[in-house]
């Protein structure tokens, strides 16, 4: 999809304009997100166009079993993805008994989209004429707080502008939704329980097979000319999996009906009881109040740019791309939880499952480290001391002993789900970028306390990996690695990958000079360590020869780019 169609701006993201063409592709540019659920840019109202609805909570997903016509030892039993979560911003609207729907008015105007990066704020604005013929103006704001990270708030306002209007606002929470790439067509929520009271409405559901438990919710305010109109609901729907509240409002022409919504979920994850936790997160954001949210959020991104701004003068679609980029990363992981990661898209769709990939460590830690605390790095590598077991059980299906470990090209919970052999079994670089990211982190941070704490034993465990993987060759009378899939992902069954070799021997030699210099400085933590990992003299020397004797490809006139890697 050619997105030319966004307007160059320094701080924006800008579509002017309604297209039905554009709409799935604009619900991605113009997601959300706060670290902790997130969101595509989805219209509240009744949309009957062609569109993707996308809503998700971090670190919640399912085990999709893996579609395929054979099997390998080792090969994943399942491709694990984030889940399409219960949708909380729903508002149906009809106006004079007219469903207001953007696939079906008569004529649409001046529609206007903005993502205000700088604020961390989404607002959609349009006009439209209906076919009873009921002309109005719409303005709709949207934020996931980063302050009370579980809420989400939204600002609906509708105007009638050329005859007296009776507004009815139709706002729900819905369990039954499905993701569009399930291999198998599987439901992935059970309901449990919906319940409301007054304005605030609940839906508990939880996931089959990991059984996550999740309480969808909502608040609703009704205000006319922004004055609160104190209305309970005129109408409650229920079902086993949805809860909806109608509202019904009498507007004069020129006046401006709205409602203003609380939603969010409160998860398993963080608590006992998700309903009573999302009652907590209701009272807890109505005390600050609407107004007061939205000035937190800009302050919040405020702070967030003050540090991770890079300014770029004469190209006004360069700053908007790079801008875009440090906005996304901010909205996927803010860096608060370490049983937590970042999804190569984001909160912006399904694709690559929401997983974690080698790209955190290879390309995502460097910004976090120059951008942020250093302790939202410090996550970020606990993350995976955290699955060093399930490494080393994910080289053990494919043979490894000794506690020798492989990191997983895809995961969730440290166990391997990427569904191409090719990937799976042969892109293994994948598990230097785990070693170098604990070497980055000491680099640039000068602490080194982590690595006797945790990073010794991430170390040891590629290591003896990777002295493992390593075969002797009789012809070259060195070590060689072959059947890999280079960086590049390009080439499979490629034998002597230069990049692959060289960071195992690279991985073989840091090792060893840590493990030294635990022993000196850290003595403690070194009979800890040694003790777990029952790691001797003779294994390493074994190690060393491995990495002393490495076979490097190259060509004779390039030999000088391998001299100055090797010093």
């Amino acid at each position: 999809m050619n997105q030319d169609y966004i307007k160059p701006d320094n701080w924006s993201i800008i579509e002017e304009g309604f297209d039905t063409d554009q709409v799935k592709s604009s619900e991605s540019l113009f997601s959300i997100g706060n670290g902790a659920m997130g969101q595509r840019a989805n219209f509240e109202e009744q949309y009957s166009g062609e569109t993707f609805q996308g809503s998700y909570i971090a670190g919640i997903y399912y085990p999709d079993k893996t579609k395929v016509g054979w099997w390998k030892n080792g090969y994943p039993e399942y491709f694990a993805k984030v889940l399409n979560a219960p949708n909380w911003i729903g508002i149906n609207i009809t106006i004079n008994g007219e469903n207001l729907d953007l696939a079906a008015c008569k004529e649409i105007s001046n529609f206007r989209r903005e993502l205000n990066m700088k604020e961390g704020v989404y607002n959609r604005s349009f006009e439209a004429t209906l076919q009873n013929g009921t002309q109005v103006s719409v303005n709709v704001r949207r934020f996931l707080s980063l302050d009370l990270d579980e809420v989400g708030v939204i600002n609906y306002e509708v105007t009638s502008l050329n005859q007296d209007a009776k507004i009815v606002f139709s706002t729900y929470v819905d369990a039954g939704v499905h993701n569009e790439d399930a291999n198998w067509e599987e439901k992935f929520w059970e309901p449990l329980s919906v319940s409301n009271s007054g304005n605030e409405a609940f839906v508990t559901a939880r996931t089959f097979k990991t059984h996550f438990t999740a309480t969808t919710f909502m608040q609703n305010t009704i205000l006319l000319n922004g004055d609160n109109q104190n209305l309970s609901p005129l109408n409650v729907e229920s079902s086993k999996e949805k809860v909806q509240f109608v509202y019904e409002i009498s507007a004069t022409k020129g006046q401006t009906a709205s409602i203003q919504k609380l939603g969010g979920y409160t998860v398993s994850m963080n608590h006992k009881d998700t309903q009573s936790a999302a009652q907590n997160a209701i009272t807890k954001a109505l005390s600050i109040g609407y107004d007061q949210l939205l000035a937190d959020q800009i302050a919040a991104w405020a702070k967030i740019w003050e540090m991770s701004d890079i300014t770029i003068e004469g190209d006004v679609k360069a700053q908007q791309g790079i801008r875009f980029n440090i906005f996304h990363l901010n909205q996927t992981y803010l860096g608060k939880d370490s049983r937590l990661n970042i999804g190569p898209k984001g909160f912006t769709g399904e694709k690559y499952g929401g997983s974690t990939y080698w790209d955190t460590e290879a390309y995502c830690i460097p910004f976090y480290m120059a951008t942020k605390d250093q302790q939202v790095a410090r996550n970020l590598l606990a993350y995976r001391y955290n699955h060093l077991d399930k490494a080393i059980e994910n080289a053990a299906k494919l043979g490894f002993t000794n506690g020798a470990a492989l990191y997983p090209m895809v995961t969730m919970n440290g166990e391997e789900c990427h569904n191409e052999w090719e990937i799976t079994f042969e892109e293994i670089h994948r598990n230097g970028a785990i070693a170098f990211a604990i070497f980055n982190y000491y680099r640039f941070t000068g602490d080194y306390s982590y690595i006797p704490e945790k990073g010794l034993e991430v170390l040891i465990g590629v290591a003896r990996f990777w002295h493992q993987r390593a075969t002797f060759s009789t012809h070259r009378n060195q070590y060689v690695i072959l059947g890999v899939t280079g960086p590049n992902e390009y080439e499979n069954n490629v034998n002597n990958n230069f990049y692959t070799n060289y960071l195992a021997k690279w991985c073989i030699d840091y090792a060893v000079e840590q493990i030294a210099r635990v022993e000196k400085e850290y003595s403690s933590d070194f009979s800890r360590i040694m003790g777990k990992v029952k790691l001797d003299a003779i294994e390493i020397g074994h190690w060393k020869k491995v990495a002393d004797n490495m076979y490097f490809p190259f060509l004779r006139n390039t030999m000088c780019i391998y001299s100055k890697m090797a010093s």
